[in-house]
């Protein structure tokens, strides 16, 4: 071991140069494939409504939704957006919904780290359909939990009526929102509103709920509009004396600023974010030297077969993600499928489980398989989780994994018990936690690596990413051999068109655009820009300056 000038320890090298041969270039043309197609949607979806929807919108004297945000940031920064691909292909039968109608995601304002969330009124007048609300939870959930300031840009209709019993009544429905708003106040996080077009209904509530709202004249809000009004009341009114923005400013006083127009409501939300004093105590440290990996970042589309049917070793990943490509692992020579290990990521001390997918050979003459969580992997990730948050160091989870192992010599030697301590961990784990699919994220393999349910601060997916319960292989033969059983004696034929059906429909749910499209995961993102997006997150992550001590409860041992 090496002391650095600063301080700071050298860790192990990892890492090799990547040959180009045939399949890495296979691998790169699969990559370059996907890539292709995710940026063609993510151009159609950036149109939001189309360009008659936007015209109209710059008719009325309105910037379009991500022409504001991009007023609003700083200029000379990226704006990391999540649940770009939430509702595609879904509610078909009223039309394309791109991003559920809502863009939110992380950008920077006098260069603190702000959760912005912003109505689209180009797509169904910015109505909230069920998948508008799970992506505003969503997002005000990871402003919550890191301690970062909200701005909601408003310019909605409110519920999509044909859709209220997807949208009001339940648990985590439209009133979670403003619960949230207030639970947000009460931990001291900043919330700023600006209303900048319609804001009706139970909507309303969102702005007074804030603890800045601005309005723009020609905006309104109301709790009912002038013809419920009229029906409700018998009173006429108009639009703009019921609710508009010199109401709310000289009359009711329940608006804070009223501006002009868009450009001037932006500027008033950046003048209100350099006035506040943010704390910034963290209790991660973040070494100011920062050295990227040695090897090139495009490799990651070569190691990988996106089809996911080779093997590869995934300390290759780890070494064009980390700083330095240095990397100290925990346990190296035990429980080998899974990789445990610290490490460095922009500066910051952080934890990494990866699978590893080569094929293991034991002391023992053991094969173990590559991607399977065995009995020993599992007790050393346990006992690696139980140590970060001793040690109070994120964790970076990278999934690519089949699942646990099974048969007659695991369930004997007791897999459910030891998958159970791993799950127990990761549940009980208090350190923040980035989860990133690469591959598989199958069964339980899922929850044991820190899945949606297991409550990691962000959850990133590339596009070769595939989600559900087991692959559409083992699935398709599971169910189609359920369904012949019961339709007695039918022809190869019938059972191979069965087969192929229950596939191609398991294939289509595991495929990771279908998971995006129902906010599984936040984000689909280019495998070259892991790096920057696991730094960004955890340059959100450190905003917090206290993390509770870990219990585990009873584990089985």
């Amino acid at each position: 071991m090496i002391r650095s000038v600063n301080g700071w320890e050298k860790m192990s090298k990892i890492g090799t140069e990547i040959e180009e041969n045939n399949s890495s270039k296979i691998n790169r043309g699969a990559f370059s494939k996907m890539m292709d197609k995710m940026n063609k949607l993510s151009d159609i979806i950036n149109q939001g409504g189309g360009k008659v929807a936007s015209e109209r919108q710059h008719s009325k004297g309105r910037l379009t939704v991500r022409e504001r945000i991009d007023n609003l940031i700083d200029s000379d920064t990226v704006f990391l957006e999540i649940g770009k691909f939430a509702a595609h292909n879904m509610y078909k039968e009223y039309g394309s919904i791109p991003s559920a109608a809502v863009v939110a995601g992380l950008g920077k304002v006098h260069n603190q780290e702000c959760m912005i969330i912003a109505n689209d009124a180009t797509v169904k007048a910015g109505a909230y359909f069920e998948l508008s609300l799970k992506k505003t939870l969503r997002a005000q959930k990871i402003a919550l939990e890191n301690y970062i300031p909200i701005i909601y840009l408003v310019d909605s209709a409110g519920v999509f009526l044909p859709l209220q019993d997807q949208v009001f009544p339940d648990e985590n429905h439209f009133g979670k929102i403003f619960y949230n708003n207030a639970i947000i106040s009460a931990k001291g996080i900043t919330q700023i509103a600006c209303v900048m077009g319609p804001c009706v209904a139970g909507g309303a509530y969102l702005p007074v709920m804030c603890d800045k709202y601005i309005i723009v004249e020609g905006a309104s809000m109301f709790l009912a509009g002038p013809a419920l009004v009229k029906a409700a009341i018998g009173q006429d009114i108009d639009e703009e004396t019921l609710g508009g923005a010199n109401t709310h400013t000289a009359i009711s006083g329940t608006a804070d600023y009223k501006e002009k127009n868009d450009y001037a409501a932006l500027d008033r939300i950046r003048k209100i974010i350099g006035n506040i004093n943010f704390l910034s105590p963290s209790i991660f440290k973040k070494n100011k030297e920062v050295k990227n990996p040695d090897y090139k970042k495009e490799d990651l589309l070569r190691i990988v077969d996106p089809s996911l049917n080779q093997m590869y070793d995934m300390r290759e990943i780890i070494a064009r993600i980390v700083d330095d490509s240095d990397f100290d692992e925990y346990k190296k020579d035990y429980g080998q499928t899974l990789i445990c290990g610290h490490s460095r990521i922009g500066g910051y001390n952080i934890g990494i489980i990866a699978n590893q997918k080569t094929v293991i050979k034991g002391e023992g003459g053991q094969i173990q398989l590559g991607g399977v969580i065995y009995n020993d992997s599992s007790d050393k990730a346990a006992r690696f989780v139980m140590n970060c948050n001793q040690d109070k160091v994120p964790i970076l989870f990278i999934h690519d994994v089949n699942g646990f192992m099974i048969g007659k010599h695991s369930e004997w030697s007791g897999i459910a018990k030891d998958g159970a301590k791993l799950v127990n961990a990761v549940s009980n784990c208090t350190v923040p936690k980035i989860s990133l699919v690469i591959g598989g994220s199958y069964g339980a393999g899922n929850y044991a690596m820190s899945g949606r349910a297991y409550n990691p601060r962000f959850l990133f997916a590339w596009p070769s990413a595939k989600i559900a319960v087991m692959g559409g292989d083992q699935a398709a033969k599971v169910l189609c051999s359920i369904r012949i059983s019961k339709l007695g004696n039918i022809s190869d034929k019938e059972k191979e068109k069965i087969y192929n059906d229950i596939k191609k429909s398991y294939d289509k749910q595991s495929n990771i655009l279908y998971g995006a499209a129902r906010m599984w995961v936040d984000e689909v993102i280019n495998p070259i820009d892991t790096r920057y997006v696991i730094i960004r997150s955890l340059d959100v992550i450190a905003n917090q300056n206290e993390i509770d001590n870990a219990n585990y409860g009873v584990l089985q041992v």
